[in-house]
């Protein structure tokens, strides 16, 4: 297994609050990892550390075998690792088609773009609405679908399906098994099973510690 992301004992925060308390994960290259876990378990935190959202107070993190220490956020995205966070992913005074035009300039990223808006209907029919009047699913659709157009490196998708109908959801599942092919995608995500099937190596968080570490095999039916 060739790692792409290696945390050694992170600890990470906001404020005076401590949220991961030493973590530890390898993240293989290509493919799906889950992190798993109840609310309040630290997913989200330990998404922003790796996007630079939040500063890493003690621990490594390495992407590709680079120390990420000092990369701020606009490094990271420059270099392809990008974050779809849950809601608030998008451009809310743009309209559609400004938000995906922001990440096509070229002619591949407008062949992506054009994949996305066959992939997603929705989209192609609201392309001159401001994306903040979009009900909060069809601004996941969105971000993901700019994600697409940038072709990450490394993708971290915080709880994907929230909030949306299930057709829509399985859609967005799709893209992101097909993103797997070609990038490493970081999956945080509210349906235990979707993220199983979907998934090679899955972490489960509890209170900021790693609880478990494994295939989905050995977690399946034993609950999160």
């Amino acid at each position: 297994m060739t790692a792409e992301l290696v945390l050694t004992d992170v600890r990470a925060g906001y404020g005076g609050v401590e949220v991961l308390h030493g973590v530890s994960l390898v993240v293989p290259a290509l493919g799906v990892t889950a992190l798993l876990g109840r609310n309040g378990a630290g997913k989200t935190t330990l998404l922003g550390t790796l996007a630079g959202l939040v500063p890493v107070r003690s621990g490594r993190v390495t992407w590709g075998g680079r120390d990420l220490e000092g990369w701020g956020v606009r490094a990271r995205a420059q270099a392809g690792l990008l974050l779809v966070p849950e809601r608030q992913g998008v451009f809310p005074d743009l309209t559609v088609r400004e938000n995906l035009e922001l990440f096509a300039r070229g002619p591949a990223e407008q062949a992506r773009r054009d994949e996305a808006l066959a992939a997603f209907p929705v989209l192609a029919e609201r392309l001159e609405q401001r994306a903040g009047s979009m009900s909060g699913g069809e601004q996941q659709v969105l971000a993901l679908s700019r994600a697409l157009v940038q072709r990450p490196r490394l993708l971290l998708v915080d709880e994907l399906s929230s909030g949306l109908a299930p057709r829509i959801a399985a859609q967005l599942f799709e893209v992101v098994a097909e993103l797997a092919r070609t990038c490493t995608v970081v999956l945080v995500e509210q349906y235990e099973d979707d993220a199983l099937r979907l998934a090679e190596v899955v972490y489960v968080l509890d209170r900021g510690d790693v609880v478990f570490a494994g295939e989905p095999g050995e977690l399946a039916g034993q609950g999160v």
